[in-house]
């Protein structure tokens, strides 16, 4: 008999397969980044339709496959609905879903990615944040969990506010990162630091990170 698993996961990918069906990349908690089909996902009314969806965070039974995994149920506690009327936010959560895509891996524990990820999703919706400040402390802590951020603080050419916001983001848990704001010179140095690590550390272009050079 077919045994069937239960994971905490986000959609990070969502695309049509045949007629009714839909092919979906998660990002799990105890399995890292996984494909998984719905079947009937597509038809009017199916209750796996709006699970499915983009951003779709909760608990999803599947059953495993030879190469990917069927969903069969999903408690979706949060649909992130501010994405649907919100285009330059929803243009932050797509570039969100891309990198996490492009970083993590099947079989992995990327149980603080997918924290990260949410929490960094919350803070794009949320009006007290800059966008652009969540999207540095997003990027920074990724390559940081990575193991990718390399960065050799020069105090000759930062900040010392520069300074401590790194360290900061470097140090805290994911659950504590989004809780300062800084002052525009010292996001404009945050900025640039990431510009240069991601030049090194990510070969790899973002169809939604373009949007966001326009928009934002």
């Amino acid at each position: 008999m077919q045994e069937f698993i239960t994971t905490m996961g986000i959609v990070l990918k969502a695309e049509p397969m045949g007629e009714y069906d839909r092919r979906v990349v998660l990002l799990t908690k105890d399995r890292g980044k996984i494909s998984a089909f719905a079947r009937g996902a597509r038809r009017q009314g199916n209750r796996l339709s709006a699970s499915t969806d983009l951003f779709a965070f909760g608990e999803f039974k599947l059953y495993p496959g030879k190469n990917s995994y069927t969903i069969t149920d999903a408690a979706i506690s949060n649909y992130f609905e501010g994405f649907r009327d919100q285009f330059t936010e929803a243009m932050y959560g797509m570039y969100f879903l891309e990198v996490m895509d492009y970083q993590t891996r099947e079989n992995n524990d990327e149980k603080e990615m997918l924290k990260l990820l949410y929490q960094s999703l919350r803070a794009i919706l949320h009006d007290a944040y800059d966008n652009r400040l969540v999207r540095v402390i997003f990027e920074i802590k990724t390559m940081a969990l990575m193991g990718e951020f390399n960065w050799m603080q020069d105090e000759s050419k930062y900040q010392p506010g520069t300074l401590y916001a790194v360290d900061y983001i470097l140090r805290q848990r994911v659950e504590e990162l989004f809780k300062f704001s800084v002052k525009e010179e010292i996001l404009t140095e945050m900025s640039a630091i990431c510009k240069e690590e991601k030049a090194l550390r990510w070969q790899h272009g973002f169809k939604s990170e373009e949007m966001l050079a326009i928009i934002d």
